[in-house]
Formats: structure tokens, C-alpha cells, sequence
């Protein structure tokens, strides 16, 4: 699955950016460390907007493309940020052949947003899963710490309702 950058204007604070300069500058010695840094920098800020990755590569001397490609390469990095609700939907073999796929698809349209979004106000965010190992209540979604299984896309309204 192809990682987007987020559509969210980047809204840092100088608070997150003195942390993150302090990271890079703990570390720049040392470019095996930027996998390291990549990972400190997402705790502070959430996710890794394009403009953090700038600071990371030009603090540790490392080329740009260098950082996105790492980003986009492993999973546990974020372009996009997180909603206070963030939606994963299984798309493991037994939830898809369930229907999450459609599940997935009439989320992307309640929310107004594409998976790996955000919506503007930040309250929801999607994204798609592999197994979480929940296959016996397939097909399954989580918001946050939440689990729903057993779902049809008539579910997924009622769902989304409980966290306005």
C-alpha cells in the first residue's frame, strides 16, 4: 500500500521544534542512528510531515529521499497524522472475504477522506490493517482501543455516531 504525504497544513510548534533539533543534534554524528531519530521525531510530532523529514535529513547531513524512502518503507511511520479517533479496518484474508473492503470503502465515504487521511478537524483518521487476530468476529475494525466485529456496511454509520 502506497504511503501519501498528508493534505493537513504542517502546524508544528517551537516547542516540538527545539525537541526534535535536540534529537537530531544528540545523533547527527552518527547516520546509522536516523532510523532512530525518524522514530523520536514521531513521538513528538505524531507522524512525519514532509517538512520534519526536510529538518531530519538536513540535520543529519543524510539526502532527503534518503529519509522519505525509510518512511514509506516501514510501517510503523506515519506521513499523515492520527485523528483523536483513529479508524483501522481489517483487511486480512478472513475479514476481506467477510466484506471489509466494503466496510472500508463506506468509511472513506462517511468521513469524506481516502485511507491514510485525516479529516481537517483532526477528530478522525483511517487507515487499513492486516490481521489483528480477531478472524473469528470477522469481518473487524478498530477506533482506538475499541474493537467491532461481526460488521456489514450498515453498521458503520451507528459506529462512527457513538464518537460524535
Amino acid at each position: 500500500m502506497l504511503k501519501k504525504l498528508s493534505s493537513i497544513p504542517f502546524n508544528g510548534t517551537p516547542e516540538q521544534e527545539a525537541k526534535l533539533q535536540a534529537i537530531i543534534d544528540a545523533n547527527k554524528h552518527d547516520k546509522s542512528r536516523l532510523m532512530t531519530v525518524m522514530q523520536q521525531a514521531q513521538d513528538v510530532y505524531g507522524y512525519l510531515p514532509i517538512e520534519v523529514q526536510n529538518k531530519i535529513a538536513e540535520g543529519m547531513n543524510v539526502p532527503l529521499e534518503k529519509v522519505y524512502g525509510v518512511s514509506t518503507f516501514y510501517a510503523q511511520f506515519s506521513l499523515s497524522p492520527k485523528g483523536n479517533y483513529h479508524i483501522a479496518v481489517c483487511l486480512g484474508t478472513a475479514c476481506y472475504v467477510k466484506g471489509s473492503g466494503q466496510i472500508y470503502d463506506k468509511l472513506q465515504e462517511v468521513l469524506g477522506i481516502a485511507g491514510d487521511e485525516c479529516t481537517a478537524d483532526r477528530k478522525y483518521s483511517l487507515t487499513a490493517s492486516r490481521c489483528i487476530g480477531a478472524c473469528g468476529l470477522a469481518p473487524v475494525l478498530t477506533v482506538n482501543e475499541d474493537v467491532y466485529g461481526r460488521l456489514t456496511v450498515d453498521d458503520v454509520k451507528g459506529i462512527i455516531a457513538k464518537y460524535n
